[in-house]
């Protein structure tokens, strides 16, 4: 496989993966931006934990779909995420939840 080849097979996944978010964003509640992921989700808690100096946060999601190209099943009904980084949580208004419509 050449990398020509390659990098069209990865272009051709991520706008598989654009097409399936844009079916499925008005089935969801929050978005919830990680530094390794992005989720939608119905259900989201997100404490703040602590052992000595550091600090982390340890977020739990029910009924979630992953931003994932390499994942081959998408939908999740619980995840959990513990990270050192900063957690992005927002509710998402019916009318947000609108993607436009484009040429894909």
């Amino acid at each position: 496989m050449s990398s020509e080849d390659l990098e069209k097979y990865e272009t051709e996944m991520e706008l598989a993966l654009y097409r399936e978010y844009r079916d499925v964003v008005g089935l969801f509640s929050y978005v919830v931006e990680t530094e390794r992921r992005f989720y939608l989700a119905n259900g989201v808690d997100v404490k703040v934990r602590g052992e000595g100096s550091e600090v982390f946060f340890e977020v739990t999601m029910s009924d979630a779909w992953v931003w994932d190209i390499y994942r081959p099943a998408r939908f999740a009904k619980n995840v959990r995420v513990i990270t050192f980084k900063d957690v992005n949580v927002e509710e998402l208004a019916k009318a947000d939840l609108e993607v436009p419509k484009g040429t894909f």
